[in-house]
Order: C-alpha cells, then sequence, then structure tokens
C-alpha cells in the first residue's frame, strides 16, 4: 500500500479492537492452534518465546502457557512493552502480523536481532498466489493490511537476512535463523 493510505495509529487501533479476540473463544483458539501446534512440534517448553503484534486477546500467550511454555508478548497498542524487545528468544510468532508492517524491512531486521542462533520464526499470514483473483482477495479488503507478501517474497526474505531454513504449509511460514 502506498504510505499516504496508511490509516492512523488512531484508526488502526480502532480496527483492531473490531476483532474477536477472546481468549475463551473456541473459534478463535481453533484458528490459530496450527501455529501453535508448529511451536509445540519444533519447540521445548523451556524455550523462550515472543508473541509479537499479539493483539488485545493474546490467545497464543494462553494456549502455549496452558502447556508449560514461557513465552512474552509485544504489541505497540496493547502490550507496549518496550523491555520484551531487549533480550533475544528461541521463538517468535506472529500471527496475522507481518501484513500489519508499515516497514517490513526494518521489521524483519528487528525480528532477525531478537532471535537466537537457529532461533524460529513463526508466520501465520495469507501469502498471495497467482491462482487468486486479486479484486476478490477478501485480505485485501483490510485497511490496515498495509503489505502483502507471496512465498516468492518470503524466499527473498530468507535469503536477504540470511535464514538458513525456511518451510511454508498453507498459511503458516516458517524460518530458522
Amino acid at each position: 500500500m502506498d504510505q499516504f493510505f496508511f490509516p492512523s495509529v488512531e484508526d488502526e487501533k480502532k480496527r483492531y479492537l473490531e476483532h474477536n479476540n477472546d481468549i475463551h473463544d473456541i473459534q478463535y483458539q481453533n484458528f490459530l492452534k496450527p501455529i501453535v501446534e508448529k511451536v509445540l512440534t519444533h519447540q521445548k517448553s523451556e524455550d523462550f518465546g515472543l508473541d509479537y503484534g499479539a493483539g488485545p486477546g493474546p490467545v497464543v500467550e494462553y494456549l502455549l502457557k496452558e502447556k508449560g511454555y514461557q513465552i512474552n508478548l509485544f504489541d505497540p497498542f496493547f502490550h507496549p512493552y518496550p523491555e520484551n524487545l531487549t533480550q533475544q528468544y528461541d521463538y517468535i510468532i506472529l500471527t496475522e502480523v507481518v501484513e500489519h508492517f508499515h516497514h517490513p524491512n526494518l521489521e524483519f531486521q528487528k525480528l532477525w536481532s531478537l532471535l537466537k542462533k537457529n532461533g524460529m520464526l513463526y508466520i501465520l499470514t495469507h501469502p498471495y498466489e497467482d491462482s487468486i483473483s486479486f479484486d476478490r482477495w477478501y485480505y485485501k479488503n483490510d485497511q490496515t493490511h498495509t503489505f502483502f507478501y507471496t512465498n516468492e517474497a518470503f524466499e527473498w526474505i530468507k535469503e536477504f537476512y540470511g535464514f538458513k531454513r525456511m518451510e511454508i504449509e498453507n498459511r503458516i511460514i516458517m524460518l530458522q535463523k
């Protein structure tokens, strides 16, 4: 999206508050369970994680803590804890976050610096592909979605930032430092 059309901070927060992010909502939990399952499969409970862009109802944190995992929160609107951006993590989870980045290059630089060696980024988004009719694509209709990715874009991110491994499975992208 051209920066001229970026939503104001107030409009962006207002839009996020329209989402149903109740941590006890079974439908919302089920939506996020695939990425939580990836973390449970690839990380140990003693690993330290960060839910980056957690939103008002941090369901990922809730589900992982139920399983004994340690995880911090950061969200510029709802969990503005800058101290959580001063340490490194074994894994970072971004659920429906990367499409909101106004400056993806700066955000991915930050994420890279927050990961320990061999650390994992777990990203949930909806990559654009040629089979999608952009005019009818639901994902573009959210005014806070300012940047879209393709699988090729994630391959570029992998190479540019020096991630050593990447997996893409449906809407989940995993990058290992």
